[in-house]
């Protein structure tokens, strides 16, 4: 009987605070105009800081996160919150940079951006690779982790006597159907409050794993209370402590060169040229409510660690779930967190920790759903099929193809399960379009005389020279460890850079390209953006002291 009642208390809890959200996102869109393309696919234009903030993070941060890096801490150390606080800097650039001029353009998509310099073939390549790659790789990767943890917390395939793959593939049903719901019936405003309800709801949630797991693991340990179960994890080996990894260190470690070079590369396509982030900051209602947005991101990108790293060490040392890990085998690694969480939160807790994790795989999933339809909609169908489409048809044929992308995910993603670490198979597979993206948008704003046919060259050159290094598989020198793949990130960076200088320098368009500020938004900038912003970088800095050699790694 005390079975049952934990299980029920578990479902009446998890459905209260699931409902909340859907009720309390329903009533703030009540009235919101969505049969128009701006009000449906950018909220209207009016989204305030806080909710950009909100949204940004949760867009960021969804179960493959939350498994994936904290899988990535249990298997090899501190390094992964390179993912987390390193975002600080490229936020700050979205504020400082990219944004005016975004808003100062009023643009509606990044390809958007594109067209307007380099021409619509431009704008239709990655409009379709970029649709492409979220239909088939971002939202069942979404789906897949999602599905994982709620099967290995609550056991779901042994509950109901059928397979793991098979639990997988419900469970992707369910989580695809709901979110899509969101996405293609509420448009971006109802994506952007119920990410902010669900961000709250997850810090919460969040930063009680790692208390719950110290003291978990202080009393399986001898200790008694949180302090002795931090104790026990630095003095256990101060290396596992250690974010700042050697040059040659093997994947899912992250080498220390790269935490300077190429991890801000790829945090500046995430944070400031891709869609499903960006787009938040695009719905800002002025440039100082976007500012606010993207700096107060950063500051919670900073308490990432906390509840995307942590439980992961946690997890490495807990007695209680070492034989479980072991029997997971090769698959261990996408096991740990949601064992962990199995373990040792609180039964009256855990409805409340499923609904806050149900609503954080929702939000990535209706986030990029959302992003994935406006493009389509805008900048492939407007664009190219139908050039004299009403708003209304617009937004009815952005419903249609999210629905159809949603079914797309739900099939591809319970097969996801063949990938070995699937955020390190997340992001890899993206370094296929991060930099051509890019260069391509920071050649819109440096480069202001490179001809038309640019991006298509960075792209070639960039497809082909990953491609390369993908298949080719190269070691690092007197190794047989593989060089970690964001090396080939930094050392193309430059180089495509360089491409578009010589371009522009020896192949110059006639007419030099001028941003023309189209009046969409309040330009004027945030008062206090420059103090806060020093106060996050310094945050930023001191993280990365604390888990070094300099502090509790030594």
């Amino acid at each position: 009987m005390g079975f049952f009642n934990s299980i029920l208390w578990i479902i009446i809890s998890f459905l209260i605070f699931t409902a909340g959200v859907a009720i309390i996102s329903s009533w703030k869109t009540r009235g919101d105009q969505l049969d128009s393309a701006e009000g449906y696919f950018l909220a209207g234009r009016g989204l305030p800081g806080i909710v950009i903030a909100g949204s940004l993070l949760l867009t960021n941060l969804s179960a493959e996160q939350l498994v994936g890096l904290n899988g990535q801490s249990w298997k090899s150390n501190m390094g992964p919150i390179a993912w987390e606080v390193g975002s600080m800097f490229t936020l700050l650039a979205l504020a400082y940079y990219f944004l005016p001029r975004y808003l100062k353009m009023g643009a509606m998509t990044i390809p958007s951006l594109m067209e307007e310099r380099y021409g619509k073939g431009t704008k239709t390549m990655f409009s379709l690779v970029i649709v492409i790659m979220y239909s088939i790789l971002n939202l069942p990767v979404i789906l897949y982790s999602g599905a994982v943890v709620f099967e290995k917390i609550f056991d779901i395939s042994g509950m109901i006597g059928i397979t793991p793959f098979q639990s997988v593939t419900i469970l992707c049903i369910i989580i695809g159907i709901i979110g899509g719901c969101y996405a293609i019936f509420g448009g971006l405003k109802a994506v952007a409050v119920s990410d902010t309800i669900n961000g709250v709801g997850l810090i919460i949630g969040g930063l009680l794993v790692p208390f719950i797991g110290f003291w978990v693991l202080a009393s399986e340990t001898g200790g008694s209370g949180i302090i002795d179960g931090i104790r026990y994890i630095i003095e256990a080996d101060p290396a596992k402590m250690n974010a700042v990894n050697a040059w040659n260190a093997a994947e899912p470690e992250v080498p220390w060169p790269l935490i300077i070079t190429c991890m801000f590369f790829n945090n500046l396509y995430w944070w400031c040229t891709n869609q499903s982030f960006v787009q938040r900051s695009l719905a800002a209602k002025s440039l100082k409510e976007g500012q606010k947005g993207a700096i107060f991101c950063g500051f919670l990108k900073c308490l990432g660690p906390l509840y995307l790293v942590i439980p992961g060490i946690i997890a490495y040392y807990l007695p209680s779930i070492q034989d479980a890990l072991a029997a997971a085998g090769d698959t261990a690694i996408d096991f740990a967190y949601p064992a962990l969480i199995s373990a040792i939160i609180p039964k009256p807790l855990l409805g409340f920790f499923a609904a806050v994790m149900f609503g954080a795989i929702l939000s990535s999933f209706n986030s990029v759903l959302n992003s994935a339809s406006t493009m389509f909609t805008l900048d492939l169908y407007r664009s190219s099929i139908n050039p004299s489409a009403s708003d209304v048809k617009c937004v009815k044929v952005g419903k249609i193809y999210g629905t159809i992308a949603g079914c797309i995910a739900i099939i591809i993603a319970p097969f996801v399960m063949n990938a070995q670490g699937i955020t390190t198979f997340l992001n890899s597979m993206s370094q296929f379009v991060s930099l051509p993206v890019l260069c391509t948008i920071l050649g819109v704003f440096l480069f202001r005389r490179s001809p038309v046919y640019t991006p298509k060259v960075i792209t070639i050159f960039h497809v082909v020279c990953y491609g390369g290094f993908l298949l080719l598989k190269p070691n690092y020198p007197s190794t047989e460890t593989p060089i970690h793949y964001l090396y080939a990130m930094a050392v193309l960076f430059p180089l495509e850079l360089i491409i578009m200088w010589a371009l522009n320098k020896y192949r110059p368009s006639e007419e030099e390209y001028i941003i023309k500020d189209v009046g969409a938004v309040d330009l004027t900038p945030w008062k206090y953006r420059h103090i806060v912003s020093i106060i996050g970088l310094i945050l930023a800095i001191l993280i990365y002291i604390l888990f070094s050699p300099l502090g509790i790694a030594a």
